[in-house]
């Protein structure tokens, strides 16, 4: 009796009453769960698009590094000249646009003339992709909205005189989607940022970061740029609490672990790989689950680059490979696409996309709303192939079996146990899939497929294991 009057006290009182308040600091923010949605998704497209598109350069080769590829770094590496690589910047520089062209000069040339958002949104949608990340602001400090913290360095100021964030945002939410943001912490050239760096903090990023999610209430806020300065510094802590807190999206907002030079794989929300690098799935290793993320470019580049030819796409095959490696791993994949600078996508990357959309409207179930069903070695040891040519994902008591080849002759499944009612279908085919079950094992023999019926992998699911 007592807790109820005191709790219709508070509420006589004007106080709101809420599961959970975050306080700001990390060890009361890490305890808030990832959105059931964002797990459930599994398959996101990252969009790099900016100034740089414009330019849309970057050298491509084996002897390039992997970050040395990202066109999207080019007003960076055009000015830092430390690097072998970077002079390759420089002289491609000089040579197409003069010694006299600063890279602000791009900013009039970045148009977006071919821009449609609806048929951006209609493409993603038929990807299978259920989230969408924009870079609202890459390093070069541009903004795809017009904040006033940006002033005649934004998408309505200049070049597109169009708010981009603004325009997709409202397409992929008609589209069914959920909309996110990639924000970068630190700006290269801002005068502010490298010369009274807590004022760029209070004055510009913590009020530009709370104006991007007022406007356009993202689903995810997904940061980068913070390996300059400690959380601290950046006041991460301070902007989650909000976040969490008082937002008009704190019960569905997802974020990263991009909060700091001290955060990946520590910190924040989800973890985030990035061309395999940085870190694998912890989520599995460790003894306690993450949510994590892997993001990469369908080439070798986030923004759109030029240079890059035929040989430097993953093909679909690859794609769907690395789709169903992330999520057995338990992990979702954030694909990249670099759209042109007047808003077309290239055709290969819609070609991507369509195709991977493709396999997963026959094959969706064994991804969407999965989680890993491997998490021990011992699977691994008892399936040689597992994780290499063979994936398991489950759903419920549902199991899916991922073959990346198709079996020459009857695939064994050990350490599978059967039970009375268990049931094994193709799917995408109505042939039936015949099966024996035998000393904690399955052997299956799968039905004749004709030339019509390829697919770059194929699913197995199991219904009713004993558990």
């Amino acid at each position: 009796m007592k807790t109820k009057i005191t709790l219709a006290l508070l509420l006589m009182a004007g106080f709101t009453i809420t599961a959970q308040t975050y306080r700001p600091a990390w060890e009361s923010l890490d305890k808030r769960p990832t959105p059931a949605w964002f797990e459930d998704s599994k398959f996101g497209i990252f969009i790099h698009w900016g100034v740089y598109s414009v330019p849309a350069w970057g050298p491509t080769g084996d002897d390039v590094g992997v970050y040395d590829k990202y066109s999207e770094w080019y007003w960076n590496k055009l000015l830092n000249k430390s690097s072998k690589v970077n002079r390759h910047f420089e002289e491609f520089h000089l040579r197409t646009y003069g010694p006299n062209f600063k890279y602000q000069d791009f900013a009039p040339m970045f148009k977006a003339e071919l821009f449609r958002p609806d048929e951006w949104a209609d493409l993603f949608r038929k990807s299978g992709a259920k989230y969408i990340v924009l870079t609202s602001k890459h390093h070069e400090g541009f903004t795809l909205w017009p904040s006033a913290h940006s002033w005649n360095w934004n998408s309505v100021d200049i070049g597109p005189h169009r708010d981009l964030c603004g325009d997709l945002t409202a397409s992929v939410k008609k589209a069914g989607l959920h909309m996110g943001f990639y924000y970068s912490l630190y700006e290269w050239y801002n005068p502010v940022y490298l010369n009274d760096f807590e004022n760029y903090v209070d004055n510009h990023m913590i009020p530009q970061m709370k104006d991007l999610v007022m406007r356009y209430t993202p689903d995810i806020v997904w940061t980068d740029g913070e390996w300059d300065k400690p959380s601290k510094d950046w006041k991460s802590e301070e902007f989650l609490a909000w976040l969490y807190n008082e937002s008009p999206v704190k019960q569905s907002v997802v974020v990263n672990d991009r909060w700091g030079s001290e955060t990946r794989s520590k910190h924040g929300g989800v973890y985030t790989t990035e061309y395999g690098l940085v870190h694998g799935g912890e989520g599995l290793e460790s003894e306690v689950y993450h949510p994590w993320e892997e993001c990469r470019g369908i080439g070798t580049s986030f923004g759109f680059n030029r240079t890059e030819n035929l040989g430097s796409y993953s093909s679909t095959e690859d794609l769907i490979k690395i789709l169903v490696s992330t999520v057995a791993a338990g992990g979702n994949l954030l694909l990249d696409i670099g759209p042109a600078a007047d808003g077309s996508i290239p055709v290969i990357m819609q070609q991507r996309l369509l195709d991977i959309g493709e396999w997963l409207n026959v094959n969706g179930e064994a991804i969407y709303g999965t989680r890993a069903f491997i998490t021990d070695k011992k699977q691994e040891a008892i399936n040689p192939e597992t994780n290499k040519t063979i994936f398991f994902t489950k759903k419920g008591r549902d199991v899916y079996v991922i073959m990346l080849n198709w079996p020459k002759g009857t695939i064994k499944l050990n350490g599978l146990k059967t039970t009375g009612g268990t049931l094994i279908n193709l799917l995408g085919s109505a042939e039936k899939v015949k099966y024996s079950g035998s000393g904690g094992g399955l052997s299956v023999t799968l039905p004749r497929l004709g030339p019509d019926d390829y697919q770059p992998a194929y699913v197995l699911k199991i219904t009713n294991l004993k558990q």
